[in-house]
């Protein structure tokens, strides 16, 4: 007995129906409003005036470019350091005995059973002044000025340039590491690492290990075969993790504000001031909709490439499976 098509469609719908409502009202109205805020003028007390472009001619301010550039900037740093300690800590995960894989996969979602104010506070005592991470992280910036110094003059400009180096020498009494964005970048990666170790790990379980083994008979030194096959093996997981930790960290506030001092200024802090102190609306919603575009652009990148490597894959096997079929004919 073949099943009704288009019973089988409504079904199809009335299970999908709840999650699309709940989209409609919680995602797609708040940001058509926001995105409508936009094209109006603010009022002095605080309200929403006219239509106007005002708001979009407001934004052409020479103070944004560096905010933005902050904002990318940091949050690279931040997603680039969780793949890096990720990466090792799933596939060691994997490789446990399945009675420990849930008892350490679990262990590490236990930060988020407290408060994420609260870590951050506890980050902010430890970054006292007066504690030992403040003395590793003068040694840090005498390190880094060696270094430094060692550059062609061209790179070092560059570096200064871009923000990762600073010209003068290192100052104990000025060189500290709390609100700096070295803070935001260290207390950024604690809070979102968890989110790069799920989805990799996740990826790496359903790995098959054996690849490696044969690798390293074939002769394969253990970090080749770990490049080579495991990495590109659980890429998926790899995109996910990054989609997972960029996104948050270019709209973090908490973090910045408590931990960055007045010099690090994102653009979850810029939109704060413009909705909370100056009581600008319009102008919130038209950086919270820039931010949100900025969000989007690298998802809608990392979902072409992903669709472009599944038709890669897909025509690989199409092609292996024709060439066997060919050699099998005759």
């Amino acid at each position: 007995m073949t099943e009704n098509p288009l019973r089988s469609r409504k079904a199809e719908w009335l299970v999908t129906l709840p999650s699309f409502l709940w989209l409609a009202l919680f995602f797609a109205i708040p940001a058509l409003i926001v995105l409508a805020f936009t094209f109006h003028a603010h009022t002095t007390n605080g309200g929403v005036g006219e239509w106007s472009l005002s708001t979009w001619r407001e934004l052409v301010d020479p103070d944004y470019p560096a905010i933005v550039w902050n904002t990318f900037r940091i949050s690279f740093e931040v997603t680039f350091w969780c793949i890096v300690l990720a990466l090792p800590c799933a596939y060691a995960i994997a490789r446990m005995n399945k009675k420990w894989r849930a008892i350490v996969a679990g262990s590490i979602m236990l930060p988020f059973w407290t408060s994420f104010v609260v870590r951050v506070f506890a980050w902010k005592t430890m970054l006292h002044p007066d504690g030992w991470l403040q003395s590793c992280y003068i040694t840090w910036l005498e390190l880094r000025e060696w270094l430094f110094d060692w550059l062609p003059a061209v790179a070092q400009r560059v570096l200064v340039w871009a923000g990762l180096a600073s010209a003068g020498p290192v100052d104990p009494a000025t060189s500290t590491i709390l609100d700096s964005d070295t803070a935001v970048v260290l207390v950024s990666v604690y809070s979102f690492l968890p989110f790069a170790i799920m989805p990799i790990y996740t990826a790496a379980e359903k790995f098959d290990f054996a690849l490696l083994e044969a690798a390293r008979d074939l002769g394969a030194k253990s970090f080749y075969a770990f490049r080579k096959i495991f990495v590109p093996g659980i890429r998926q997981g790899i995109v996910s993790a990054i989609l997972m930790v960029f996104i948050p960290a270019i709209g973090s506030y908490v973090i910045p504000q408590m931990l960055g001092g007045t010099d690090c200024v994102l653009i979850g802090n810029k939109i704060f001031m413009r909705a909370i102190q100056n009581r600008n609306i319009p102008h919130a919603s038209a950086l919270a909709t820039l931010m949100a575009v900025s969000v989007l652009v690298p998802l809608a990148v990392a979902m072409w490439w992903k669709s472009r490597q599944d038709a890669r894959d897909r025509k690989r096997v199409e092609t292996r499976a024709a060439r066997m079929t060919e050699g099998g004919a005759r």
